[in-house]
């Protein structure tokens, strides 16, 4: 019975010991939306997202004011992603998410990087800037337009 006993502990000991010893899987990636720090083993689950504030500074505000400008809408891939007024100007960049930017962010999916077209028009549909927009896993891209 004894020996019975200790065949069953040791069996139970030996697996919760090779069970802990398993090499948890997930995304081992830092930079990853949903990296995992339990994770000893890539199994190439990693997500990423990227950012981008478009920005410009006084005199380019005053330019699209004195043209008559009051309005901007930024547009990326042809979809809206928001408007602001021609007054509101910034002295230097702003970081993505600051109170008032125009700040994109898009889903990278498995990818480290992506590109995309962006174009700002006025009040009347004119574009006033346009360009390439480079999103990078887990950074924030700055572009000033200068009209």
């Amino acid at each position: 019975m004894n020996v019975l006993k200790f065949l069953i502990i040791s069996v139970a000991l030996a697996g919760t010991s090779v069970l802990s010893s398993c090499k948890k899987e997930g995304c081992i990636d830092s930079s990853s939306v949903n990296y995992s720090a339990d994770a000893k083993k890539d199994d190439g689950s990693c997500k990423y997202e990227g950012e981008a504030v478009i920005w410009y500074g006084e005199d380019t505000s005053q330019e699209l004011m004195l043209q008559g400008v009051s309005t901007l809408k930024f547009y990326v891939d042809s979809k809206l992603v928001g408007s602001t007024s021609a007054s509101v100007y910034w002295a230097s960049a702003p970081a993505c998410g600051a109170n008032g930017s125009i700040t994109i962010t898009k889903d990278l999916g498995s990818a480290k990087n992506k590109t995309y077209t962006y174009t700002v028009e006025d009040d009347l549909g004119f574009t006033v800037a346009g360009g390439i927009l480079n999103f990078e896993a887990n950074s924030c891209e700055s572009v000033e337009i200068v009209y």
